[in-house]
Parts: C-alpha cells; sequence; structure tokens
C-alpha cells in the first residue's frame, strides 16, 4: 500500500506552477549568459522539471513544451565547450527524457544530437587517452560529472549503450585508475595538479585527489557500475571499479569521505576523525555511498553494498551532518538528499532500506517543515535562490517529486546525477 503523500510535494507543485510560463521569467534570470543551454542553471532544467511532472501526472504537457523551445531557440553549442551541463548533451538529456514522456517524440532533433555528442565524446575520449600516454596528470574537467567524460558517458549510456563512443569513454575511465608515479610518489591516476575550483591554488601546491560525485571520482565509478549493470563492459571495467572502491575505503572515515586528498594526507600523520561535514550529492557521503551502492550492485557483492547503504543511512540520521546541511537545493540540500535517500532504499536490504526510508521522512520534514505555507515559502526560494536547477528552486520540486509522493521517477532524470 502507498503511503500518502508528505506536504513537501506541495511545495514541489507550487514551485513548478511559479515556473510554468518562460514569459513570466524575470530579466534578472534570462538574460544571464548562456541561459537557453544550461542544464545546471537555466532552461533545460527548469524544463526537466515540468517533463518529469507531465510524465507522472501531476502537470500538463503545455510548460514542458514552452521551456524547450526557449532552449532550442539559439544553436546549440557542440564541441569543447558542451558538456552535460551545458550544450548539446545538456539538451540531449532534457530531449531524451521528453522523448521517454511522450514516446516517439523529438525524433530527428534527438538523432542529430546524438551524433554530434557521440563524436565529441569520441574525440575527448582519444585526446584523454593521449594525455594519458604522455604521462601528464588531468584537468578535473576531463573526467568528471558536471563538465567531463563521465557526464557525458551517462547520456551515451542512456541513448546508443552498444554504441561506440560509450565504449570509448569506458575504455578512458579504466586507464584513468591506473596508478601513477610522480616524483617518486605513486598517485591514483585522476590525480590532477589544480585546486578543486579546477585551477591552480597555493593551497594546493601539489594539487588532490577528489573524491566527489560532481567533481571526483565517485562519478566515474558511477557510471562504470551503471554501464555494467546494463550489460555495457570493456575489458578491465571490473578492475578498474575494484580499484576506485579500495581507494575510497582506504579514506573513509566511519561513515564519511573526505571531499579530497592531498599529499599532506599521503605522506602526513594518522589521520583523526572528520569533523561533521554536509551528506551533499556533489561532495561528501550521500554521492560516494550511492555511487558505492551502484558498484556493489554491479559487482552482486552484498557486503560491499551493506556497507554502502549503512553509511549512507548513518550519516543522513546524524543529526551533526545534517546540522552542516544549511539549504534545500538538489546539489548540496535537503532535497537532493531525500532524492538520494529514497533511490537508495529501493535497492537496499530490508533493514537499510527502513533505516533511508526513515532519512527521508525526516529530510522531507527538515525541507517542508509542518505547518509551513508552501506559496510563500516557494515565493521565498525563487527570491533568494532563483530557478536553476542544480542550487535553485527547480532541482529542489524536481528532487522532492518522487520521495514526497512515494513513486519512482517517470523519466529517469536524474540519470545526469549519476545516480541512476
Amino acid at each position: 500500500m502507498t503511503p500518502p503523500p508528505h506536504p513537501a510535494l506541495r511545495l514541489s507543485d507550487r514551485i513548478a506552477e511559479l515556473l510554468a510560463d518562460p514569459a513570466d521569467a524575470p530579466v534578472a534570470w534570462t538574460s544571464r549568459p548562456q541561459w537557453r543551454q544550461s542544464l545546471a542553471h537555466g532552461a533545460p532544467g527548469i524544463g526537466l522539471l515540468h517533463i518529469e511532472r507531465a510524465a507522472a501526472g501531476r502537470g500538463s504537457w503545455e510548460p514542458a513544451r514552452a521551456w524547450l523551445a526557449v532552449a532550442a531557440g539559439v544553436p546549440i553549442t557542440s564541441g569543447a565547450d558542451s558538456y552535460l551541463y551545458y550544450g548539446a548533451p545538456a539538451f540531449a538529456h532534457t530531449l531524451a527524457c521528453a522523448a521517454q514522456a511522450r514516446p516517439g517524440s523529438y525524433r530527428r532533433a534527438l538523432t542529430h544530437l546524438d551524433q554530434v555528442v557521440a563524436d565529441d565524446a569520441v574525440r575527448r575520449s582519444e585526446e584523454a587517452l593521449a594525455r594519458i600516454d604522455r604521462g601528464e596528470f588531468p584537468a578535473l574537467a576531463e573526467f568528471d560529472t558536471i563538465r567531463g567524460l563521465a557526464g557525458v558517458g551517462a547520456v551515451l549510456l542512456r541513448r546508443a549503450p552498444n554504441g561506440r563512443a560509450i565504449r570509448r569513454v569506458l575504455t578512458y575511465l579504466v586507464r584513468l585508475t591506473e596508478s601513477v608515479k610522480h616524483d617518486g610518489e605513486l598517485l591514483p591516476g585522476w590525480w590532477t595538479a589544480d585546486s578543486p575550483s579546477g585551477k591552480p591554488d597555493r593551497r594546493f601546491p601539489h594539487g588532490h585527489a577528489n573524491n566527489g560525485l560532481a567533481h571526483g571520482i565517485a562519478g566515474p565509478l558511477a557510471l562504470l557500475a551503471l554501464a555494467l549493470r546494463r550489460g555495457v563492459e570493456v575489458e578491465g571495467q571490473h578492475a578498474a571499479i575494484r580499484t576506485v572502491l579500495a581507494w575510497l575505503e582506504r579514506w573513509r572515515d566511519r561513515h564519511v569521505w573526505p571531499y579530497w586528498i592531498t599529499s599532506a594526507h599521503l605522506t602526513g600523520p594518522d589521520r583523526r576523525p572528520l569533523a561533521p561535514q554536509r551528506p551533499s550529492w556533489c561532495y561528501g557521503t550521500a554521492g560516494v555511498a550511492r555511487a558505492q551502492q551502484l558498484a556493489a550492485l554491479a559487482l552482486g557483492d552484498p557486503r560491499l553494498r551493506h556497507q554502502a547503504e549503512s553509511a549512507l543511512a548513518t550519516a543522513l540520521l546524524d543529526p551533526l551532518a545534517i546540522a552542516a546541511t544549511t539549504d534545500v537545493s538538489a546539489c548540496h540540500g535537503y532535497a537532493g538528499l531525500a532524492h538520494i535517500a529514497h533511490r537508495a532504499a529501493a535497492n537496499a536490504s530490508p533493514r537499510n532500506a527502513a533505516r533511508l526510508r526513515a532519512a527521508t521522512a525526516l529530510l522531507l520534514d527538515t525541507t517542508h517543515p509542518p505547518g509551513t505555507d508552501p506559496d510563500e515559502q516557494a515565493r521565498r526560494l525563487l527570491a533568494s535562490v532563483g530557478p536553476a536547477f542544480l542550487d535553485g528552486a527547480a532541482g529542489t520540486a524536481l528532487a522532492l517529486l518522487s520521495p514526497a509522493s512515494g513513486t519512482t521517477p517517470a523519466t529517469r532524470w536524474d540519470a545526469c546525477l549519476l545516480t541512476s
């Protein structure tokens, strides 16, 4: 028996209603550069909200169509300046969700985008493999979820799982996990010379290894696992997954992973317990543990699955960790955590599923406290953070839909988070 919807569903509905008509969007939003092509901050992300609502029977198709028209209103960027959250891959992901909601639609546009994304992915993979052969460090944007090949691979896995492009991406990601020797020190292949911002920073004089799902190795881990679960496998894929898992296990402190590892961690004294940190999708336990759970499911490893699910539930039920979370966004807030907990519970053992469902309920209560006026909260949220998908109101509304209604996403919109 399906439980009654949580009141947070009303907040999701009200945000969507306020974002129904692109003509009502303030110039302060629409005048921002790249507005039309940004899944993270612009029209495609808002369109994704309305596509999912229409597919789930909670809204009409007209707002989705209107926002897709805005996104398609300019030439779509491809090549080096495009990635999962901007340009051709971003629009391809949004249109793929639309086509799932309305089978047979957007065929011509998707056929063109599929070819563009595949060609760019093969080119980027070949460049990345050549970089590995030269013994150079990668940039985060080479491999991560937001800007890199792990994110582009999510589009390919959905649209062309039997194609050459996804196999080249996976082959590259396998190579990425090979250790490299630098100045006599053995480093993971995803070690970057830059800081977490992707730029040189004197606070990271020797670079770092990033663990996050948005910008670190958890993104490639999730894609490798999701591909394996779909039967898409290249040579060395199992070993690559195990290599990343061993790295994460090395640095796990109870139910917490550090956001990144520096050379000081590698050569310094024994680690102390980590201070409470937010367990978000982008960085922290929620993203890493979901990637681990997906890897465990792909490998058929019940011990690892239990460990990942337990870490996630423990983090989300830890008052100190939750107190470190300060907003309701999909990227690093309560709504995103509720969505991940809800997704993970569907794949979890009975005991861990119960804990994750309890965490989901608490997170929904935190996102939309009992007695809160959804209209007032929605308007306040839009005024303070804007309509964005990743860190704004549209993403909050979208992330709340499934956990608040107790359903499974209708369109796999969250493939762009590499959580499914």
